[in-house]
């Protein structure tokens, strides 16, 4: 656990708690949001690779705004920024 909170400068184990959490709202959420976003654009699961490949485009970006947004209401935004960044920085996208 000590490993974890220093490779992610992490100061406390409330901090990790909240953490967690942030990932798994977001996560559950960025899922929840997608299916009417799914159903405005009358994609079915009928053809298969549409629908996946459009709801992972869907999701991918709800997820990042969520992510953000329930990060601040917890007091983490300075955290969720750099990893934010950093995600961005992976997939070629710069600031």
């Amino acid at each position: 656990m000590e490993k974890l909170k220093s490779r992610f400068s992490i100061e406390s184990n409330f901090q990790l708690f909240k953490i967690i959490i942030v990932f798994g709202i977001t996560g559950t959420l960025a899922l929840y949001l997608s299916g009417p976003v799914i159903d405005f654009f009358n994609i079915t699961k009928d053809a298969r690779l549409t629908y996946y490949l459009s709801r992972f485009l869907i999701v991918f970006p709800i997820y990042q705004t969520c992510l953000l947004v329930i990060a601040f209401i917890f007091g983490e935004f300075s955290f969720f920024w750099r990893f934010f960044k950093k995600m961005m920085k992976r997939f070629k996208f710069r600031n």
